[in-house]
């Protein structure tokens, strides 16, 4: 397995020449869900639907650019086209993670790292259930947690820089933090 730091120098040379698509990739999503986060009648069920499919086609279009291609922003919203299943597995992963944060909010995050992969399993496996993606993502970070929870934590700085930006420099950051997730999942996929 590489270490964190080739990991996001995979992940810039991945972005190098595609930061304009990637931050209006960035953009597109944090205007949707702020927008279903205002209305009021939609607020509480919004997220709740539509989190899975965007959250999809996220981990979708960056596993393009961690791969070399250049996908069009229509890629973002690849997960509406499998709906039902990136849906469940929104769900599942939101229940799971809160009865273990029950627990305490440490066993939370290791269950979020544990299930961190979910995605990318189902969008490589079509015909997988969501629980089978989970149990998935399980077994393939077993052994990995730690360096994912420290390759999320290594770009605590870049997010305090995005607090004195008064936020816009999260439209650099989200593409930055998903392409390393996603060249994280290759090297993991590949160890």
């Amino acid at each position: 397995m590489s270490s964190n730091a080739e990991i996001r120098a995979a992940a810039r040379d991945a972005l190098r020449g595609q930061w304009g698509m990637a931050v209006l990739v960035a953009f597109v999503y944090m205007a949707i869900t702020a927008v279903i986060g205002s209305i009021p009648v939609v607020k509480n069920i919004g997220p709740l639907l539509l989190g899975g499919p965007l959250a999809f086609g996220l981990y979708a279009y960056f596993l393009h650019v961690v791969r070399g291609n250049r996908p069009e922003l229509g890629v973002m919203f690849s997960g509406f086209q499998r709906f039902v299943p990136t849906l469940v597995l929104y769900l599942l992963q939101a229940i799971f993670v809160f009865l273990w944060m029950l627990l305490l909010i440490v066993p939370g995050i290791i269950a979020a790292l544990r299930y961190s992969m979910s995605y990318f399993i189902l969008l490589e496996n079509p015909g997988l259930s969501p629980l089978d993606a989970i149990n998935r993502s399980k077994e393939m970070m077993q052994g990995h947690k730690m360096q994912l929870f420290l390759l999320q934590l290594s770009f605590i700085g870049w997010a305090l820089l995005c607090v004195l930006t008064l936020g816009i420099g999260l439209l650099w950051l989200m593409p930055y933090m998903q392409t390393s997730m996603a060249a994280f999942y290759e090297r993991l996929k590949s160890a």
